[in-house]
């Protein structure tokens, strides 16, 4: 079954850390551009990093940028996020997702798993 399952959410206070884990199965990840996506209550979904199959650049949103840094392990057929100085506006659930397009910023349509729930509050 091809799939990817994203962990590493949770609750955690402004200025924290988390690592999310997007873990493939079914197929080999390094051969496909990965992207971090976000969805907070009553916005959009945005995409706010990727990283490239072809030569393993990443991009982010402005948003993120400085704070979070997206990396793989192909070893491991998995994709990180890691996420530092953590704001209350970070709050949202994160997927990870195939995307050739490398997208950052609002994006409608496709197809999503449960996601990982990032919560950051004091």
């Amino acid at each position: 079954q091809v799939q990817l399952v994203e962990s590493g959410g949770g609750l955690v206070q402004p200025g924290g850390s988390l690592r999310l884990s997007c873990a493939a199965s079914g197929f080999t990840l390094d051969y496909y551009t990965i992207g971090w996506f976000r969805q907070a209550p009553g916005k959009e979904r945005e995409g706010v990093s990727c990283i490239r199959s072809s030569d393993g650049r990443s991009y982010y949103a402005d948003s993120v940028q400085g704070r979070f840094t997206i990396s793989r392990d192909n070893a491991k057929n998995t994709v990180y996020l890691q996420m530092n100085s953590l704001k209350p506006e970070d709050t949202a659930v994160y997927y990870c997702a195939a995307d050739e397009f490398c997208t950052i910023g609002p994006i409608e349509g496709g197809s999503w798993g449960q996601g990982t729930q990032v919560t950051v509050s004091s």
